[in-house]
């Protein structure tokens, strides 16, 4: 199995990183600058102006839409070949808006992109690849244990010509920017039917559509996440066009497995490129603090953990790229062990990494602009897309399969 990047990839790379270098980098002062004084004045959820400026400079820079893979409105780019580029941008967390590569809005656009209708991808999709508007994917829910998706309780009924929902939705990505244009709801349409699988339906909801109120936005760690952040929703009798289905009645978790699996590996991607942030920053601080008569780099302790976090990385990085590569060859389906480790790995992997260099940084490490929310941040996907317990599960499940299966003959 050949892991080496292409000529285009490693092209790709090359222009990526410069646009890092010279322009994303510099931009982090300014830009928690801009959050800091858009909190002071009372609203943390207004878009910065540095990522809009960045936004204007990567889409000149034909740095945009690098992901969804089999489709000719991204970059005709393989989950493989997007993976190192994906890495990249992972290292300034809020990095891969700036591309228009950022959660919720790259799962939102491919399912759009899968399973939408032309009417759906004119009114919604189009825009979203433009980066004219953001979005919202809308699932978990406060009142049940939603990493089992059939727990949901919320309800889409049929009226009409119309859908009525209602339910209440929590930790829903990007509800709180205002240029958040509508949601991809999930609930029931046929909650009595004998298959639990077939429940569920996926929904577009406009922001705008009466009934629609968002409770709160939900703190990380003590974070607000804004301009980002996630938002508590209530749905009450909110109506929307029957038109509005995707994909058709008792299709939802259909929709959301085929979602969930490239958002679980582009978030994995992305830990990648943080905790090699990290590292950097623990190697840095370790050559340059002096502690006990010796620089930290000396101590036995910093040193074993430079080494581990070494391993734990590249272990990490060649599951990603074997998950990818399962993906472009036999499709998400037959690839669900490979994406399900990956998702505990990877997040287990970063959540280490970055513990170790804040431990290396003292005092200082917890009040670090980068080290504190990028561990809040890689704490929290070990929860987002499922929790690693559903996915330890799930891979003991296909593991063990192998051996209950009756023996040939």
């Amino acid at each position: 199995m050949d892991f080496a990047y292409s000529p285009k990839v490693q092209q790709l790379q090359a222009r990526l990183t410069a646009f890092m270098e010279q322009h994303v980098y510099p931009a982090e002062p300014r830009y928690y600058a801009e959050v800091e004084a858009n909190r002071a004045a009372g609203d943390a959820w207004i878009p910065t102006r540095v990522i809009e400026e960045l936004k204007e400079k990567a889409r000149a820079a034909d740095l945009w839409n690098l992901f969804l893979p089999e489709s000719e409105l991204g970059a005709g780019l393989t989950n493989l070949e997007y993976a190192p580029l994906c890495e990249i941008m992972g290292r300034v967390l809020w990095s891969a808006e700036v591309f228009n590569c950022s959660a919720p809005d790259t799962g939102n656009m491919e399912v759009l992109a899968r399973y939408g209708t032309p009417a759906q991808q004119d009114q919604w999709l189009r825009p979203l690849l433009d980066g004219r508007i953001r979005s919202c994917f809308a699932m978990t829910e406060p009142a049940v244990a939603s990493s089992d998706a059939t727990n949901i309780e919320s309800s889409i009924v049929r009226d009409g010509d119309q859908y009525v929902i209602n339910g209440r939705k929590w930790w829903s990505s990007g509800a709180g920017d205002p240029r958040c244009q509508m949601f991809i709801f999930m609930g029931k349409t046929d909650p009595d039917n004998a298959n639990r699988h077939k429940q569920q339906s996926m929904i577009i909801v406009p922001r705008d559509t009466p009934g629609v109120t968002i409770v709160r936005q939900l703190p990380v760690f003590g974070f607000d996440d804004a301009p980002h952040g996630h938002s508590e929703i209530l749905f009450e009798n909110v109506r929307v066009p029957a038109s509005n289905l995707l994909l058709g009645e008792g299709r939802g978790f259909e929709i959301a497995q085929g979602r969930l699996g490239p958002g679980r590996i582009h978030h994995c991607m992305r830990l990648i490129g943080l905790a090699e942030r990290a590292l950097e920053h623990m190697c840095r601080r370790s050559v340059s603090r002096v502690a006990f008569g010796k620089p930290l780099a000396q101590q036995g302790v910093t040193l074993e953990r430079i080494a581990e976090a070494r391993i734990l990385i590249d272990q990490a990085r060649f599951l990603v790229l074997n998950a990818a590569h399962l993906m472009d060859t036999v499709g998400n389906k037959v690839a669900a062990k490979e994406i399900a480790m990956i998702k505990v790995a990877a997040p287990n992997m970063a959540c280490q990494v970055i513990d170790w260099a804040i431990q290396v940084h003292g005092g200082g490490g917890m009040a670090d602009p980068f080290l504190a929310p990028a561990y809040a941040g890689a704490r929290s996907l070990r929860l987002a897309d499922g929790p690693d317990e559903v996915h330890r599960a799930q891979i003991g499940k296909m593991e063990l399969a192998r051996y209950r299966e009756p023996k040939a003959q």
